[in-house]
């Protein structure tokens, strides 16, 4: 061979081109509930429970955080999976989570807007922690106990609260959404979201005022 021969290069083809992006899990989620979706709207019911395994959880918590009531927050997750079924024509591609949040947080200011709260005992509940993911195993009983007084406080201070910024928070500050989020699937504007967070958090300051060991 020349060894003053120029190099020879190979042409890029399909083999030389590396692999694309690797999909995030939130994409492969999305994926995952637009197919069930669509089978769920062709009438394979299957495809529709697996929707209702995947996100009863997540609503249920959701609710009890708005509602304080295990009750309620079961009858508003049956009533917004119910109410999700009949109207999956109008899901229309986007985050199937954000759409059936969405719906939940509806069911929950039906209920209360209705005020169908059962007689129950002043504070309903606020013991069991069996909807939360469990405490780590290293985590010692007397950080156990402060985590759960510090919830029961925090719980009780959000259910005194106006309603709508109840919900503001607990989309905001718990489930992580962002302004314009919660804006959509309050069906608010982006200030009045910003307000009433804002207001919130002075309420449950003032109601935490006299707690707030718990929150050092």
């Amino acid at each position: 061979m020349d060894e003053h021969a120029a190099p020879t290069h190979a042409v890029p083809g399909d083999d030389a081109i590396g692999p694309g992006p690797v999909p995030s899990a939130a994409d492969e989620a999305h994926d995952r509930d637009v197919a069930l979706v669509e089978r769920a709207r062709s009438g394979e019911n299957e495809a529709f429970n697996r929707l209702v395994d995947l996100y009863q959880d997540y609503l249920f918590g959701l609710a009890f955080r708005i509602l304080s009531d295990r009750d309620q927050a079961a009858d508003a997750v049956q009533d917004a999976l119910l109410h999700a079924y009949r109207h999956l024509g109008a899901y229309r591609g986007g985050s199937f989570r954000g759409w059936l949040t969405r719906i939940g947080v509806n069911a929950c200011m039906d209920l209360l807007r209705a005020k169908r709260r059962r007689p129950s005992q002043p504070f309903p509940d606020l013991e069991d922690e069996s909807w939360e993911p469990s405490a780590p195993p290293e985590q010692d009983p007397e950080a156990r106990a402060q985590a759960a007084a510090r919830a029961r406080v925090l719980r009780e201070a959000l259910r005194r609260i106006a309603h709508d910024q109840r919900v503001a928070i607990v989309l905001f500050d718990v489930e992580g959404y962002d302004y314009a989020e919660i804006a959509v699937i309050t069906g608010v504007s982006l200030g009045t979201v910003k307000s009433r967070i804002h207001r919130g958090r002075l309420a449950l300051r003032a109601l935490l005022a006299d707690q707030m060991e718990l929150f050092r």
